[in-house]
């Protein structure tokens, strides 16, 4: 088994749809959170505030911490969310990516997570 994470992809010209849109999209969200679940492929999933509310903090080795408002690359495109998930192979990764995207109604991003870093895959 392997992890991925899709990660929500938030086009430049996004804007935040009208209440009734946004209360039908966050339904379906959480119905494939549900399906993934069930399937016992889920690991975790998270919202994220607007890039705009990021900062970005650099330790040097001088013990010198610099902080910078804002999100980290000057993108048109922001990451506005993820899923974790353990299945078998990228093709069930991008499957499940499929029904996200669908439920949101934004591109999903699939990527593997790196062996030796940290996640329970190692």
């Amino acid at each position: 088994m392997a992890q991925y994470m899709l990660s929500i992809v938030y086009p430049e010209d996004a804007v935040q749809p009208p209440q009734d849109e946004l209360a039908a999209i966050m339904r379906d969200a959480r119905a494939v959170t549900r399906e993934m679940q069930d399937a016992g492929v889920w690991i975790f999933s998270a919202g994220l505030e607007p890039a705009d509310t990021a900062a970005v903090v650099t330790a040097h080795q001088d013990d010198l911490v610099t902080t910078v408002d804002g999100p980290y690359a000057e993108t048109k495109e922001q990451l506005g969310g993820f899923n974790l998930v353990e299945v078998p192979d990228q093709a069930e990764a991008r499957r499940w990516a499929a029904e996200v995207s669908r439920a949101v109604r934004c591109p999903v991003e699939v990527r593997g997570l790196a062996p030796g870093c940290g996640n329970s895959s190692e």
